[in-house]
């Protein structure tokens, strides 16, 4: 054997992609980053604020601070605040002088308000994460196991290739037979194409990715709109009137009608509210663009695999509409790129071709190592 034949068989066998390790499932990433980021955000932002107000409120104790009379004493006047912190009902007067009444009580439950935001939040990821993520999983595993299969394939069939033409008596015959396989699809292993065309008409996980997004921007809409209210409403309004003349206090005359209140957690929660309106104001765009990545291919991972025999959907032109289940999965194989081992070695092949003078007779990566094994070099000159 020649020292270029040893030099090919060597080029080939460090082609070849090693062996999956068996913790190739656990590493695959069933979230996109922009969703995995949006979770972090809208789940975790509430609970973080959630958790300051309650650290502020168990720290500073009462959250109101009531104007008693002079002539009260400090536990008659502990007493006031607590009554009025119970109660949280402004009495007020209205423009006829008729008296009113306006309860400030989602003031007292805002912070569990936010825990219960949290919460809806969080339901659009367990819907992927149980209704979805498990199919993706499995589709995820055999396909990018087929890529690097086929990548393997070719480049094993290469090798076969070069046996036979080194053992062929007649070099020309053996050339005949590699055009005529070329002509006619030899090479190619329909399998993996098969099953990515029946993933375009399937659209199980791109209705579940829609409902969850569909179900995220209506949980931030409304929860924009209950801080709107609030503020329209309650969050103007840090000082109020209160009545404690009930109960057997309702004859004591030394007792004023209304005593004012005011609520020293009001700027607290002023700025609670409007960071997650804005912060949830601003993510809405976000997740509309998400949503929108489902209306077109992902063409730039797709040409790099038009180099394997068995993956030529761009070039026969075979991608229908977008909205289906195979181009949600083709969202996650670019997010799990790091999986897919043999991307590098056909996107530095791709590169190549495109740096080659005679580009036009590789269509394939089982051409190109041809070429590199050194076979064209001994093809028949016509």
């Amino acid at each position: 054997m020649s020292l270029s034949h040893t030099a090919a068989e060597y080029m080939l066998s460090d082609a070849l992609l090693p062996a999956p390790g068996g913790s190739r499932g656990k590493g695959l990433r069933l979230e996109l980053p922009s969703d995995r980021l949006l979770k972090f955000v809208t789940v975790g932002l509430p609970l973080c604020l959630v958790s300051l107000a309650f650290a502020r409120e168990f720290s500073a104790g009462l959250q109101i601070s009531c104007f008693s009379p002079t002539n009260f004493t400090g536990k008659q006047s502990a007493y006031v605040d607590t009554a009025c912190w119970d109660s949280l009902v402004h009495h007020g007067f209205d423009a006829e002088g008729h008296a009113v009444t306006k309860s400030l009580w989602v003031l007292k439950v805002f912070p569990y308000s936010l825990l219960v935001v949290a919460v809806l939040m969080y339901m659009p990821y367990l819907l992927w994460r149980y209704a979805a993520a498990p199919a993706l999983h499995s589709d995820l595993l055999f396909i990018i196991d087929e890529l690097d299969k086929s990548y393997n394939r070719s480049v094993r069939l290469v090798q076969h290739m070069r046996k036979v033409q080194q053992a062929s008596a007649e070099p020309e015959r053996f050339w005949e037979e590699y055009e005529r396989a070329r002509r006619e699809r030899y090479f190619e292993f329909p399998l993996l194409e098969r099953y990515l065309t029946c993933k375009q008409h399937a659209h199980s996980l791109v209705s579940i990715y829609v409902l969850r997004s569909l179900l995220l921007l209506f949980f931030m809409a409304a929860t924009c709109l209950y801080l709107v209210f609030l503020h329209l409403n309650i969050f103007f309004q840090d000082e109020f009137s209160c009545s404690i003349k009930t109960g057997l206090l309702q004859a004591e005359p030394h007792i004023p009608p209304l005593i004012p209140c005011k609520l020293v957690f009001f700027s607290v929660f002023q700025l609670i509210s409007l960071s997650v309106g804005g912060v949830y104001v601003l993510l809405i765009p976000v997740v509309i663009y998400n949503a929108l990545q489902l209306c077109q291919w992902d063409k730039g991972l797709l040409s790099v695999y038009e180099m394997l025999p068995a993956f030529d959907l761009l070039s026969r032109k075979m991608l229908t509409c977008p909205v289906n289940d195979l181009n949600v999965i083709l969202l996650f194989l670019r997010a799990n790129i790091s999986e897919l081992t043999s991307f590098g070695r056909l996107n530095a092949v791709s590169a190549l071709r495109e740096a080659t003078a005679n580009k036009q007779d590789i269509d394939t990566v089982v051409d190109f190592m041809t070429l590199l094994a050194g076979l064209e070099t001994a093809k028949p000159k016509h």
